[in-house]
C-alpha cells in the first residue's frame, strides 16, 4: 500500500501566491456560472474537462449501489450528458461551497429521477457527450480495497486521489517545458503518489551529483508540488478561506 505524504507550504516563492493571491477568476465555478450564461463551446469544452477529469469518483459512487458495471458506465455516461446540457447547470450557486459538493449533489439528484428501465440506446441515442476513458473503469474499481466505507466517502477519496493526479500532470508539465523531464522522473518518486524504488542515494549517483544536491531538488520539487497543489484546491471551492479546510479535509481522507 502506498503512503501518502503532502507537502503543502503557505508561503512558497514561486508558487504564485498564498490563497490570498490566487484570483479566483479560474475556479471550477467561474466555468459553471458561465455555463449557466450560455457561453458557448469554449466554456462547454472547459465543463467537459472538468468532467473527463472528476468522472472516476463520480463512476464509483454509482458503481457502489449498482451491481452491473455496464450500467454503472452507462449511468455516468448519462449523467455528464445531462450535466452538460440541461437548464439545471445554469441554477447553481457558490453558496453549496466545494464543487465536489455540488457535483456530488447533482449526481445523486440524477440518481434519484433516473428511471432504471431507460436502455442505454434511449440515454443520449447511444452517443457519448465526451470521451471518457470507462473501458478500464471497471478494471480500477476491482483494484479499489475492501472496505466498508459508504459510496459518499468512497467518491471524497477518489476525488482526493484526482486531484493529487491532475497536481502531478501540471508539475510534470512544467518540469518538461524547464528541460527537465529526466530529473522530474528521477525525483517524482519522493513525491505524493510516486512509487520510486531509488534512495537518494542511489539518484544522486546515477546524476553524477551529491547526495546533498539531490536533497535541494527534491525539497524544491516538493515545495512546487505543494504550491500546485493549493492551486488546484483553490479551483474547486469558492472563496480562498476555504482552501486550507479542504487541503486538510483532503489529507485525512486520502490517509496522508
Amino acid at each position: 500500500m502506498l503512503v501518502y505524504r503532502i507537502y503543502v507550504s503557505p508561503n512558497v516563492e514561486g508558487s504564485a501566491g498564498a490563497s490570498e493571491g490566487m484570483g479566483f477568476h479560474t475556479t471550477h465555478w467561474t466555468v459553471i456560472e458561465a455555463a449557466g450564461g450560455g457561453d458557448g463551446t469554449k466554456t462547454r469544452d472547459a465543463l467537459a474537462s472538468l468532467c473527463a477529469t472528476y468522472w472516476y469518483p463520480l463512476y464509483t459512487f454509482i458503481r457502489r449501489q449498482c451491481p452491473s458495471p455496464h450500467e454503472a458506465e452507462d449511468l455516468t455516461q448519462e449523467f455528464f450528458r445531462q450535466f452538460l446540457e440541461r437548464q439545471s447547470v445554469q441554477k447553481a450557486e457558490r453558496s453549496v461551497g466545494k464543487f465536489r459538493s455540488f457535483l456530488l449533489a447533482c449526481l445523486k439528484n440524477f440518481l434519484i429521477n433516473e428511471r432504471r428501465a431507460a436502455t442505454a440506446q434511449r440515454r443520449g441515442g447511444g452517443v457519448a457527450p465526451i470521451p471518457l476513458p470507462t473501458n478500464d473503469a471497471e478494471t480500477r474499481y476491482l483494484h479499489e480495497p475492501a472496505d466498508k466505507l459508504t459510496p459518499e466517502a468512497v467518491f471524497d477519496r477518489r476525488w482526493g486521489f484526482a486531484v493529487l493526479e491532475r497536481t502531478m500532470a501540471d508539475l510534470r508539465r512544467e518540469y518538461t517545458i524547464g528541460g527537465k523531464s529526466s530529473l522530474f522522473e528521477d525525483l517524482q518518486g519522493f513525491l505524493p503518489s510516486g512509487q520510486g524504488t531509488l534512495s537518494r542515494e542511489e539518484v544522486a549517483a546515477r546524476r553524477g551529483v551529491t547526495v546533498g544536491a539531490i536533497d535541494v531538488a527534491v525539497h524544491r520539487l516538493r515545495q512546487r508540488f505543494g504550491a500546485l497543489l493549493r492551486q488546484e484546491v483553490a479551483r474547486t471551492v469558492s472563496s480562498a478561506a476555504e482552501v486550507e479546510d479542504e487541503i486538510r479535509y483532503l489529507i485525512s481522507v486520502l490517509g496522508c
